[in-house]
């Protein structure tokens, strides 16, 4: 394996590098690209006032000396100029602990959109027969909900926007089944973008599926409005954890990493979470990344007791002002790369006025996606819809997120 990134300090940055990531995200700074190559030397001093450290794409540019390296891994991101390897080899070892895909989007949208409607039906149907077999008292048939999760990682990995835009579009009023495959979807599209080996960003998907599935244990007084919740419910509601570890291990077929994220899913960095109150990396990797996924999914999806959902924007807002207390601020940050500020599925109104839903994210201009507009400049619906990328048209921008159904607009039955 061929090192694509290196992590680099300030002092090692040359013209001629190209800057594929920051230690902060690009919406931060003044940037509207995401991705420079250093031209000059006021490059250089520019970043340095906005950063300790930077990525470098030694693939699109020239690679650091190893001596400016910033080792350690993606989860601690710790700085230093010492003990940097200086083998590739070495630095293959140790990159590779971490992040060993680089993954393509191979299909258009429109053509992987046939496969991921297949895909989603399957994994939509298997999600509910779950739930409704484990209320029942069976057992979790993992094998076959494994085969759809596949089936999905492998649409992801072609195309990430597909069967995302569909769960978005596709939410159904049961929020238990809607959760559950929203973050599993979620799940699987963060461990692509974090470079994560196929067999990885299955795990971490079937655990996002599975990740709630205690609640079928507790009483409905517990799991229908938890808005009106008493302390003593709250400590009551929070045994859902241990019991949703307790029904996955009943079956044999469920991998230990898959139990630790269910069981450290509500924990946070900060040690504010439950039921173990761990902090920092204490907390497994694949727990990390199913408490940030848990929280949005759950910000944007309706709930019984609720009027309306957060937008997408807002919800990245919120985990945002969460870094460096609940959760990791490295891997927020690279969630909100993963999901972009406007995601796959936002209902959005540009200044010209028209109205779209966002189908694609673009990675060098995360502020300029992919929109197929519904609405004109007056709110009314176009008769043909068209799609418009707004990273190749002057003087069109994403002017605000809106709520589903602003408008009136139902994108299901519109856009699908």
């Amino acid at each position: 394996m061929s090192v694509k990134e290196v992590k680099t300090s300030i002092k090692g940055l040359e013209i001629g590098m190209f800057v594929s990531r920051l230690d902060r995200p690009w919406i931060e700074t003044p940037y509207l690209m995401e991705g420079m190559l250093i031209d000059s030397e006021d490059d250089i001093l520019n970043l340095s006032k906005l950063c300790s450290y930077v990525y470098v794409d030694v693939e699109q540019g020239l690679s650091p000396k190893t001596r400016y390296w910033a080792v350690g891994n993606e989860d601690e991101m710790s700085l230093s100029n010492e003990g940097a390897p200086e083998t590739e080899e070495a630095v293959d070892n140790e990159y590779s602990k971490y992040r060993q895909c680089v993954y393509e989007t191979s299909t258009e949208l429109q053509e992987e959109l046939k496969t991921a409607k297949i895909v989603y039906d399957d994994v939509s149907k298997k999600t509910e027969e779950i739930f409704n077999d484990l209320k029942k008292g069976k057992k979790l048939d993992v094998i076959s909900l494994k085969n759809g999760i596949k089936a999905a990682v492998d649409s992801i990995i072609r195309n990430p926007s597909a069967l995302m835009l569909l769960v978005q579009l596709k939410k159904s009023d049961n929020y238990s089944y809607s959760h559950a495959l929203g973050v599993s979807v979620w799940c699987a599209q963060f461990g692509r973008h974090l470079g994560l080996k196929h067999s990885d960003i299955v795990a971490l998907a079937l655990g996002g599926m599975l990740l709630d599935t205690g609640k079928i244990e507790l009483p409905e007084s517990l799991t229908k409005n938890t808005a009106q919740f008493t302390d003593e419910d709250k400590e009551s509601f929070k045994r859902h954890v241990a019991l949703g570890v307790k029904v996955v291990t009943r079956s044999s077929s469920v991998e230990r990493p898959i139990l630790e994220m269910i069981a450290t899913h509500h924990e946070r960095a900060d040690g504010s979470g439950y039921q173990l109150g761990i902090i920092n990396d204490k907390i497994p990797l694949f727990g990390r990344i199913a408490g940030i996924v848990d929280s949005y999914d759950a910000m944007t999806t309706i709930k019984a007791y609720q009027e309306k959902a957060l937008t997408p924007h807002e919800a990245i807002s919120q985990l945002y002002n969460m870094r460096g207390k609940q959760f990791q601020p490295e891997l927020v940050e690279q969630f909100i790369q993963t999901v972009g500020l406007y995601p796959t599925g936002s209902l959005v109104e540009l200044n010209t006025g028209e109205v779209g839903v966002v189908t694609e994210i673009n990675d060098m201009k995360r502020l300029y996606p992919t929109i197929v507009l519904l609405l004109d400049n007056n709110k009314q619906p176009y008769d043909d819809f068209h799609t418009v990328n707004l990273s190749q048209v002057s003087g069109m921008k994403v002017e605000k997120g809106l709520e589903p159904g602003a408008y009136g607009v139902k994108m299901d039955e519109l856009f699908l």
